[in-house]
């Protein structure tokens, strides 16, 4: 019973962190502030190629396929949306996957033990440190292509 009220409750978290996300005002969040800084030891992403991400990210649901009020997170939407909307997405989605494994926190307050350790662990691996891992690596390669965007601009 307590994995069906572990399930419930990170269900619930998850269905309502997409309407959080999407309410987030994006002019709130800064790419090039902390948290979404890139540090140095990531070296613009190149830390997560290590990671082999270029082979496993493709393989990842994405919700913007399946709930038509998210932005597109593919590179051709920056054409259409903005280099500077998919950048402050990635800050988005980065802040609401942390909320998520500190709000997953909540299911020792009904299911304590090993087994409730290795759910969150799983849940967390499985389910948020990839998407994090995605938005801090996109975020940077985001990030030069606008400014040399501006810098094209300034230049006409």
């Amino acid at each position: 019973m307590k994995l069906l009220y572990g399930i419930i409750y990170i269900s619930v978290l998850g269905v309502l962190s997409h309407f959080v996300g999407q309410a987030l005002p994006r002019d709130k969040f800064d790419a090039k502030g902390f948290p979404y800084r890139t540090a140095k030891w990531e070296k613009n992403g190149k830390v997560y190629e290590k990671l082999g991400i270029k082979r496993w990210k493709d393989y990842l649901p994405d919700m913007s396929k399946i709930m038509p009020d998210m932005v597109k997170k593919k590179m051709t939407a920056a054409k259409e949306q903005g280099t500077d909307v998919l950048i402050a997405e990635t800050c988005v989605a980065e802040c609401v996957h942390w909320a998520l494994i500190v709000l997953s926190l909540g299911l020792f307050l009904f299911w304590r033990g090993g087994w409730a350790f290795a759910f969150w662990l799983v849940y967390n691996i499985l389910g948020n440190v990839p998407f994090i891992i995605i938005q801090r690596y996109n975020r940077p390669r985001l990030v030069m292509l606008e400014e040399r965007r501006k810098r094209r601009l300034a230049k006409a």
